[in-house]
């Protein structure tokens, strides 16, 4: 039974080094933090972490969140000095009453758990921002689709993360086209059957300061309920938070619908209350606890990294609502 999925492909690297611990009886708790934190620390992944795009004023910050039920979920927003948002949210579940806390006194929350502080903002990242910064005309990062190419991580199913990198073309269909792919969402179930989940994300690439989006917030990045199942999401964060996505797909499972019908009418929920732009993408990964599993996109270019008995691999959602040119 046991199984870690991830939106994106660079997540894989993440559910490897997760995997050990759920082959050998380890909780889904403890593999979602880890997949999180192995993304995080990765500096070719600049939608996450240390490689993560800053904001618009040249400072990156991090948000995430972990779930295990309606009653055990933590966040943290708006970190400056915290490399792994999850760590501090699976902190403030465990360790507090609350749910949320956010920008300088979730660092200094951070501090008094032990976490250690830490640079952010990557050379590569700063040397973006800085190019980035010369050209105030380019307000809207999402509608520049010259994004590198993903490449494999040698020869395995994994790829590099560079999302956001100029100068190079992009193949129809491919991940690298979209902006707002800004979140590792990662599900997983353990050999007892226990649901958990986590998001990580440094948001969109220079994004107005202070900006939250999806990821952090329970119900709208993340949910999970032991009764019913779990999903996370990733794109387009406003597009998710008006429709509670996370909360909504699971409730559809509580509801009967399948993990592939849950998604789908999620994202039929997106696009019929939006007016889409074609920039605009949204993708979900759902996880049942009797180990069934699905994910879909609202358009093409969305991969799902999967880890389970049978190895490591990256696969194409079930399902995609649009055509390319919609």
């Amino acid at each position: 039974m046991p199984l870690i999925i991830s939106t994106w492909s660079f997540s894989s690297r993440g559910n490897d080094t997760a995997w050990p611990m759920l082959a050998s009886g380890g909780s889904a708790l403890d593999a979602v933090e880890a997949c999180c934190a192995t993304v995080d620390a990765a500096p070719d992944v600049d939608s996450v972490g240390y490689g993560g795009l800053p904001d618009a004023s040249g400072r990156v910050s991090l948000d995430g969140c972990i779930m295990l039920s309606p009653a055990r979920c933590g966040s943290a927003c708006a970190l400056r000095h915290h490399l792994h948002p999850v760590s501090v949210a699976r902190r403030v579940m465990e360790r507090t009453s609350h749910v949320m806390l956010a920008g300088i006194d979730a660092d200094e929350f951070a501090d008094l758990q032990g976490l250690p502080r830490s640079e952010l903002l990557s050379p590569e990242a700063k040397a973006a921002w800085e190019t980035w910064s010369t050209k105030p005309t380019v307000i809207d990062q999402s509608r520049d689709r010259l994004v590198a190419g993903l490449r494999p991580i040698d020869g395995g199913p994994g790829a590099d993360g560079r999302l956001f990198a100029a100068n190079a073309p992009r193949a129809s269909g491919s991940e690298d086209r979209w902006k707002h792919h800004d979140t590792i969402g990662t599900l997983a179930i353990d050999s007892h059957g226990t649901l958990a989940g986590a998001c990580s994300t440094s948001g969109m690439p220079y994004k107005v300061p202070g900006r939250v989006g999806d990821s952090p917030i329970i119900g709208h990045g993340l949910y999970v309920d032991p009764t019913a199942g779990a999903a996370t999401a990733t794109g387009a964060g406003e597009l998710v938070m008006g429709v509670c996505g996370s909360f909504l797909a699971v409730e559809l499972m509580r509801q009967g619908r399948s993990p592939i019908e849950a998604l789908v009418a999620t994202l039929e929920r997106i696009r019929s209350s939006y007016e889409l732009q074609p920039h605009h993408q949204v993708a979900m990964i759902a996880l049942r606890p009797d180990g069934a599993w699905a994910a879909a996109a609202l358009r093409p270019g969305f991969r799902v990294a999967v880890r389970d008995d049978a190895g490591s691999r990256v696969l194409e959602p079930d399902a995609t609502l649009l055509p390319e040119s919609s």
